[in-house]
């Protein structure tokens, strides 16, 4: 056009100018601005819009600010383009500031000047970021407001905002996704999301077999990717075959992320192996890839399978992250292999420049804890360039605990009441690793510490999934409606174990009631609960015949040892 000689109009530009933005061609769009101004139109607001945007998505964020604070009369356009590129480039905080500028010029200026549900959209999307008590929620009520809480963009981008902290919680997100008019695929990932990621995952599943149930909108990866997280914090293993199962049928098993939430969801249901399949059977993977197996690994006591897949992982040419030294270091921690745990705590920076954070100061101290070496984790913790939080002293205690080291375990103790002196399970510890050695005067004024200051132990509880339906399980439960058979089982399998010589532990129960009192303290453990109901459920047998095969019966013994020990 320029060659012909032909002179460009006020409509010629914006065309241009967009072109360069689609290609993130930062020197034709310099090219063009500079052209914008040599034909006189460098202020038209119009031309100016579209630079901000050309600038914005090419990174160039001072220019997209000098065009902008060159236009002389600013439309809602140019605000918008302007707090999306702050948005866009990860400036939140400016892309805030600027939205405040536009309230006080909308309400000292003549012409009425709103901003439209695609400006909305980056502005909400910014205050996510900005780590300002109450931001999200300011910014919620100035969208009802301005009604435009019903508009399927802006109620999206809400939702994603209280996902990533909103004060006003799940509930508030769950209203939002009810108020939506025309939910899209995004609504429903997003709801899903908030769900699963606060360990709802019976609601994530709810709203996803809504989304089933819907004809009009249609589910993708994040979708499956979002129901198998839910499934992971559940343990809903029928579940999550089901999406594999989907999965495959959408041929969606080469989708790096789908294999990777298989591989974690796989391996949080105890399907090891399973999961070790679907990571063999991916043509690429990254980091979260190699690290969701080596954790998954780890979680169920294959150290030595999780060493022989970090090697492995560097090999492939994968760089290890902050995420797979603290998989690798759990794995060694669980399996109690203090040696490999060193020299892998130690050539992350060394080799790898990866400076140790909490958490990996965490797994060594969890370590050295578990290994007996108490001194050694004390004496690592007083080496830490940060401020130890509540899980380093939290592991300590642990450590205490199992080897009965009461001296460490008060410092620990005092540690942690410095930092949150209201959670009652330190105190709990504390009485524990009194009561294992025997000073009843110290687990009465631990006692009466926690009466005083009004501390209750929250109830533990133990999960069962089983034909697709999570059960839960409280000590002494009668909530459940099988509860009488369940106790009923419980009764004659105890015998039985009995007979087999099991003995129980109570040392370190309440030392004020009597050996039958403790015995049933034990007895109606949760897990124990769970236990019962899983093989009274599972395992199709002629009376308790079944308890002569050793395995199960040997199985049975350690699973009661864990609920002694509260686990």
């Amino acid at each position: 056009m320029r060659k012909l000689s032909l002179y460009p109009t006020r409509s010629s530009f914006p065309c241009t100018i967009k072109a360069c933005s689609s290609l993130l061609d930062i020197f034709s769009g310099k090219q063009t601005h500079q052209q914008a101004f040599v034909f006189g139109y460098q202020s038209d607001i119009f031309v100016s819009s579209a630079l901000i945007v050309m600038y914005s998505t090419c990174g160039q964020l001072k220019d997209a600010r000098k065009v902008f604070d060159e236009i002389p009369s600013r439309n809602i356009v140019s605000w918008t383009s302007m707090i999306r590129g702050y948005d866009l480039n990860g400036n939140a905080l400016d892309a805030v500031s600027l939205f405040k500028d536009l309230l006080v010029e909308e309400n000292e200026g003549d012409d009425a000047m709103f901003l439209d549900s695609m400006g909305m959209v980056s502005v909400i999307s910014a205050c996510s970021r900005v780590a300002t008590k109450g931001l999200t929620e300011s910014i919620h009520s100035f969208v009802v407001k301005r009604g435009f809480d019903r508009g399927v963009s802006v109620g999206n981008t809400l939702l994603d905002a209280y996902a990533k902290g909103g004060e006003g919680g799940v509930a508030v997100a769950r209203n939002i996704f009810d108020q939506i008019v025309d939910k899209d695929r995004v609504s429903y990932n997003s709801i899903m999301g908030v769900y699963a990621q606060s360990g709802m995952s019976n609601e994530a599943f709810e709203v996803f077999r809504r989304l089933v149930e819907d004809k009009v909108v249609t589910f993708n990866s994040i979708t499956l990717s979002t129901v198998l997280l839910a499934v992971s914090h559940s343990g809903a293993l029928r579940i999550g075959k089901c999406i594999h199962d989907q999965v495959i049928r959408m041929g969606l098993e080469d989708d790096v992320i789908i294999g990777t939430s298989l591989i974690d969801m796989y391996c949080k249901c105890g399907r090891v192996e399973t999961a070790r399949k679907v990571f063999d059977r991916m043509k690429y993977k990254n980091v979260r890839s190699w690290t969701a197996m080596i954790a998954g690994y780890g979680m169920h006591g294959h150290a030595a399978k999780a060493l022989e897949l970090f090697p492995a992982m560097i090999d492939s040419g994968v760089r290890p992250n902050y995420i797979t030294f603290v998989s690798v270091l759990a794995a060694c921690s669980h399996a109690g292999l203090h040696v490999e745990g060193w020299r892998w705590f130690n050539a992350m920076k060394g080799r790898f420049g990866l400076e140790p954070g909490l958490e990996h100061y965490g797994c060594m101290v969890d370590l050295l804890g578990r290994a007996g070496f108490l001194q050694k984790a004390y004496d690592l913790i007083q080496t830490m360039k940060m401020k130890p939080d509540s899980i380093i002293w939290s592991s300590l205690l642990a450590g205490c605990r199992v080897h009965k080291n009461v001296e460490l375990a008060e410092i620990s103790v005092a540690r942690l009441f410095e930092l949150d002196s209201s959670n009652c399970g330190y105190y709990m510890l504390l009485s524990h690793i009194y009561a294992d050695a025997g000073r009843w005067k110290d687990v009465e004024r631990v006692r009466m510490i926690m009466k005083n200051r009004g501390l209750v132990k929250p109830a533990g509880f133990s999960l069962l999934e089983l034909n697709g339906e999570v059960h839960v399980f409280l000590i002494g439960d009668e909530e459940h409606p099988e509860h009488e058979k369940i106790y009923g089982f419980l009764a004659e399998l105890n015998r039985k174990l009995l007979e087999a010589g099991y003995v129980s532990n109570t040392a370190s129960v309440c030392h004020d009631v009597d050996e039958e009192e403790k015995e049933m303290t034990l007895r109606v453990h949760s897990e124990k609960l769970a236990i019962a109901f899983g093989i009274m459920n599972t395992v199709p047998v002629l009376g308790f015949q079944y308890l002569t095969n050793l395995k199960l019966l040997r199985m049975s013994v350690v699973s009661w040892r864990l609920g002694e020990l509260g686990i």
